[in-house]
């Protein structure tokens, strides 16, 4: 990462200003708590800013500094603001990236897996942005290195694997990379996480829409092994007869025999 110099003063300042913006445009909760989305996620906090704002401050400090920034250094910059508790803050740092999207190389990835692993991004919400504003779009330039995922899928972290999936979604819905997806989705089906079950059924139902036949065929082949949520999600889109009729013939998963 190459950065001119000074540039760290200026990142500094520009993340104290887009926190202090965030700040006053929070609103109480009132009918719409975000935290209900969240249970299990301890001290994530929340502004209660609408995404629309959000994207909408995102741009105005891309639009600052876009004569000035590399994606390097809006990388350091939502580096700055990913430490945050609040979602929204790790909102802003991570489309303020995006914008960047046309300088995205593929030595981007292995940053963005490390924020994942490393818990920067420790909830379902913003490990989702990272992988549709970040991950997919590199992915849909560069195809050829959705095999890197298929590492991912194994990792200990809990957002490293949704990544795996999720990430895809973008080549998915062209009918891209579908072995890579099938691959970390059949290795996943046995996670114990309700979040990986979700994200799965969500990836499998993604690339049904392009090859309905192939996934039909997997769900059959799979069988039992498929946990009952992830299936519920992939067959969504099918007529309602057909979802009855795989959901009587594919019985629940049996629970893991204790010791």
């Amino acid at each position: 990462m190459v950065q001119q110099p000074g540039i760290e003063s200026q990142l500094t300042r520009a993340a104290g200003e887009a926190l202090r913006a965030l700040e006053k445009m929070s609103r109480p909760a009132g009918d719409f708590d975000p935290a209900r989305y969240f249970r299990g996620d301890s001290g994530l906090a929340f502004y209660n800013v609408k995404t629309p704002l959000m994207r909408a401050l995102a741009r105005s400090i891309y639009t600052q500094h876009r004569e000035l920034w590399t994606v390097d250094d809006a990388m350091a910059f939502a580096e700055l603001l990913l430490p945050d508790p609040h979602l929204e803050a790790k909102a802003i740092g991570i489309e303020v990236v995006a914008l960047y999207r046309s300088s995205f190389r593929p030595a981007l990835l292995s940053r963005w897996k490390r924020w994942l692993a490393h818990n920067r991004c420790a909830n379902w919400a913003t490990t989702d942005a990272v992988c549709n504003r970040l991950i997919g779009p590199l992915l849909v330039q560069h195809p050829a290195r959705a095999v890197q995922l298929a590492g991912w899928s194994t990792h200990r972290n809990l957002w490293v694997r949704r990544a795996s999936v999720v990430g895809l979604i973008p080549l998915a819905r062209s009918g891209t990379a579908l072995d890579v997806l099938y691959a970390n989705a059949a290795r996943l089906h046995a996670d114990p996480h309700d979040l990986i079950h979700k994200a799965v059924g969500w990836g499998l139902r993604e690339a049904g829409k392009t090859d309905p036949r192939r996934l039909e065929r997997y769900l059959r082949g799979h069988g039992p092994a498929i946990p009952r949520t992830t299936l519920r999600y992939a067959i969504e889109r099918f007529p309602a007869r057909k979802r009855e009729a795989f959901l009587k013939t594919i019985p629940p998963r049996k629970p893991p025999s204790r010791p």
